[in-house]
């Protein structure tokens, strides 16, 4: 049986929706300190001068994007069960952050962030073209050698981190378009930017992040 005293790691499925779609990375993960501490769970804090609770993201959500299954990790002091936790914290989250699931992992495993490999993310576009028509910008982005871009100041290629782009559905007025972005130490591919090599920047209704994906030791 293990010790009390040793701890536990939890990974926490949650909701990003729409009512929190605006605010930053960094202000998401100062609303779950928070929620943290008022729901007075045993958090496990980093030695030093300025000790932070030991919560993990594995990768920023952008400013304007929902997500299905976001996911950090949660390092508490000794072990809590998860339907406890999940209960506790639950009570501190504002409207449009919505749990899904708690389970506990291996505290051993490696930092998410180290194991993130891509994202999916689905994309509605208000365009009055046909079906033809939107196939055809698919085709030609990923029949693309290069996407060169800049961001921050830098250059670099979109095609390597783009994955697969496809046509989820077709409704009135509006597309939904599904892509598979590739993340790690290469980059990271964002949905705005391959919308805009598509030539359809400013013709966005939403995106969501449907799930992110990691390798085998992050234990998708």
């Amino acid at each position: 049986m293990r010790p009390t005293t040793e701890p536990q790691r939890l990974r926490v499925t949650f909701v990003k929706g729409e009512e929190v779609k605006y605010i930053s990375h960094l202000d998401l993960m100062r609303l779950w300190e928070r929620a943290l501490r008022r729901a007075e769970v045993p958090l496990l804090h980093s030695q030093g001068y300025n000790p932070r609770p030991k919560i993990s993201f594995p990768a920023p959500l952008a400013v304007g994007i929902t997500g299905h299954r976001e996911i950090l990790d949660v390092m508490l002091e000794r072990p809590l069960a998860p339907l406890d936790f999940a209960t506790a914290v639950n009570r501190q989250l504002p409207v449009g952050v919505t749990l899904v699931e708690v389970e506990e992992v291996y505290a051993t495993l490696p930092a998410l962030q180290t194991q993130v490999q891509g994202a999916e993310y689905l994309a509605t576009v208000a365009v009055s073209e046909d079906t033809h028509q939107l196939e055809e910008r698919i085709t030609s982005l990923l029949g693309s050698d290069q996407l060169p871009r800049q961001r921050r100041g830098r250059e670099y290629d979109l095609r390597p981190l783009l994955e697969k782009v496809w046509l989820e559905t077709q409704e009135v007025g509006h597309y939904v378009l599904g892509m598979r972005l590739r993340a790690g130490e290469q980059g990271t591919g964002r949905p705005d930017e391959v919308l805009d090599e598509m030539g359809l920047a400013n013709q966005v209704k939403s995106i969501v992040r449907t799930r992110l994906y990691f390798s085998p030791a992050g234990e998708e």
